[in-house]
């Protein structure tokens, strides 16, 4: 497993669009749909990578906390299926019913929208205000596999505090840290 840390993705940029497979409903879900009142997530994560795993739980947390704060989640997988088929849409559906995802799972089978992104890396989280407007890139935490530090949400739990409460975030961003994409 190599240590990849996420790009930079400047505050200020315009969430990049979207309408992508959701493995879950079978349909299609645009980024209008997942948007929420007052901001929203999006998550760059797969089945496979150990730093994901080891954060699933925290993400379902958040996510069961803050959508009824007027926050949009929504994940994203975008890793080359043919050499990491762990990957593919149904284990992607399989995978999110058994950890309990009460947000879309999507797959980027093109690998577009995490170029759009500059997302380098599982988990890679970004958070939009209600304008769609990035106010933070970065890490769930300071938690990584074998390090000891409880999963928190610390981070990410910081942002979603200040913009469900209507607050502007002017805290700090620190990279996430996991697996690189699997880029085909």
């Amino acid at each position: 497993m190599a240590l990849t840390p996420s790009n930079s993705f400047p505050k200020g940029t315009l969430a990049p669009d979207f309408s992508l497979l959701d493995t879950v409903s079978d349909r299609s879900i645009s980024l209008d749909e997942v948007k929420g009142e007052k901001g929203t997530v999006i998550m760059f994560i797969c089945n496979h990578c150990p730093f994901v795993i080891h954060v699933n739980d925290e993400l379902v947390k958040l996510a069961n906390e803050y959508q009824s704060k007027g926050i949009g989640f929504v994940a994203i997988s975008s890793n080359d299926v043919i050499n990491y088929p762990q990957d593919g849409p149904e284990k992607m559906k399989i995978h999110a019913k058994e950890v309990g995802y009460s947000f879309p799972y999507l797959y980027d089978e093109t690998q577009e929208v995490a170029k759009a992104y500059d997302a380098a890396c599982t988990p890679d989280l970004y958070v939009f205000d209600q304008n769609l407007t990035s106010i933070y890139h970065g890490q769930l935490d300071d938690s990584r596999p074998g390090n000891g530090i409880p999963v928190t949400g610390e981070s990410i739990r910081n942002v979603l505090e200040a913009i469900s409460s209507e607050l502007p975030y002017t805290g700090p961003e620190k990279p996430s840290i996991g697996c690189n994409i699997k880029w085909k």
